[in-house]
């Protein structure tokens, strides 16, 4: 998690404990170290840094096990569509029409900020070369 060269006794476990949204006593403790000195490792830049490296790291892997299990969700309400059950029917009828429209709202804005970010990184690229000329 830490670089070799600010890495000490009980960080990876404190960097895990905080990123997970533990206090810092309670991180301290499962870390083995005390609260003081965690407390000082909260002041370093670094350590906060690895801090929120280690929860980007744990909400994207969660973002996958949710991509995954909407995939299974989405032929689970397919399936259901077949049910013997009209009221079965109809609750998988309603949820994907009404899902269908978010999520199609939700990727075209993905989209939309994909293009307006590569249309900054464009910008931003044919400024330097204007200050370079």
């Amino acid at each position: 998690m830490l670089t070799e060269n600010v890495r000490r006794k009980g960080d990876d476990a404190l960097v895990v404990a905080l990123a997970r949204g533990q206090t810092c006593r309670a991180a301290a403790a499962e870390a083995g170290i005390s609260e003081k000195t965690a407390g000082r490792r909260v002041q370093e830049p670094a350590f906060r840094q690895a801090v929120a490296t280690a929860r980007s790291q744990m909400f994207s892997e969660a973002v996958g096990q949710l991509a995954e299990a909407a995939v299974e969700a989405a032929g689970t309400l397919r399936a259901l569509l077949a049910a013997q059950s009209e009221t079965v029917q109809l609750g998988a009828a309603r949820a994907i029409l009404e899902a269908g429209p978010r999520l199609r709202e939700s990727e075209e804005l993905a989209a939309r900020v994909s293009e307006l970010e590569a249309a900054l990184a464009r910008g931003a690229a044919h400024e330097g070369d204007r200050w370079r000329a």
